[in-house]
Parts: C-alpha cells; structure tokens; sequence
C-alpha cells in the first residue's frame, strides 16, 4: 500500500506535469511568419495559410468574411502585380488557457511606388494540431501614403 501511495504522489508531481503554456513571443512569432510568408509567396497564401477554418476578415466597405476556403477564394482573385505587403507587431497578450491570444500593430503595403502603412489587429486561436491561426483579422488605413 506504502509503495502505492508513492507511485501516485510521483506520477501527480512528475508524471502530469502541466502542458507548455505559450509566451506571448511565441505568438509574436506566428505574427511575424504570417508576414514573413507574405513577402516570401505573396499574401495571399498567408491569408490563406494562416486562416484558422473558422477565420473571419472584417474590411473596409465589405461584410465580413467568413471561414478559410471563403477566404482563400477571396484572395485567388487579387491582383498582386507589384505588392508587397508585410507587418509587425507591437504588442499582443495570451488568455490564460493558453489557446486564444491577439497582436497588433503597423503594416506596410507597397504597391509600385505608392506606399501605405496601417493598423491592424489579429485574434489568435490555437487549430487542433497546436499551431497559431487567426480567428480575426482586420485592418485600418491611416498611417499614410507616401
């Protein structure tokens, strides 16, 4: 019975160590590959990668856009002739679950020789293999145009 009581207390202690909680680097980073994915293969296959299946885009003038494969549609048709479109973010927080988390800050959309930079906000939930999608994005002009 001794011996019992010992396995259990080691296997609660050692054995059932909490899950890895995320930092908000970690998510930050998720930021930054969505971006990074941009530059590299346009964006959009970032908006299309990184959609959680239940991602939603609110934009300007339009209603919202629901649901991965709705917005992978969305972005097929975009003219991307010129286009370079990244991000960074400013900040951002994690709830404490771990599995739902936000980041904003300025983007920079270069279009031939017209450059914009913005606002934008992301949410961020965590898909069923453990990896960052947006659940949210939207985004707001207003930086500039130079």
């Amino acid at each position: 019975m001794k011996h019992l009581v010992y396995s259990v207390l080691l296997i609660t202690f050692f054995g059932c160590s909490p899950s890895h909680k995320p930092t908000v680097e970690e998510l930050f980073t998720a930021d930054r590959n969505f971006s990074a994915m941009s530059d590299e293969k346009g964006f959009p296959a970032a908006f299309a990668g990184f959609a959680h299946e239940n991602g939603v885009i609110l934009r300007e003038n339009s209603m919202p856009i629901n649901g991965k494969a709705t917005i992978a549609a969305m972005y097929a048709k975009a003219d991307t002739t010129g286009v370079h479109f990244t991000w960074e973010p400013l900040a951002g927080d994690i709830a404490v679950s771990g599995e739902l988390g936000y980041t904003y800050g300025i983007y920079t959309l270069k279009k031939d020789t017209v450059l914009e930079q913005g606002t934008y906000v992301s949410i961020w939930k965590k898909d069923i293999t453990g990896n960052w999608k947006y659940v949210l994005d939207a985004g707001n002009e207003g930086l500039g145009k130079k």
